[in-house]
């Protein structure tokens, strides 16, 4: 079951990722006014976001944080008061 998960969550990153670089290649069909090539990606891009939906409903929803965890604190640094300086003549 555990490595069910682990290879759905896997191809998941996968599928996200080649839909990144589908998105750009998309993009630069279309700015280069190459719309046979941008209409093929476009079809691969809506093969892969229903592949990527898929995935999302087979896996279980990420848990939320617990109210123990630690709270993240900023430690800002104070600047020390600098001594005063005689006029200059």
């Amino acid at each position: 079951m555990i490595a069910e998960l682990e290879a759905k969550r896997t191809r998941l990153a996968a599928v996200e990722c080649e839909l990144a670089g589908l998105g750009a290649r998309h993009d630069l069909a279309m700015s280069a006014f190459k719309f046979d090539e941008a209409r093929e990606v476009q079809r691969a891009i809506a093969a892969l976001e229903q592949e990527r939906a898929e995935l999302v409903e087979a896996l279980p929803a990420p848990a939320p944080p617990s109210p123990q965890s630690p709270v993240p604190v900023t430690i800002r640094r104070t600047r020390l008061a600098r001594p005063l300086r005689p006029p200059r003549r």
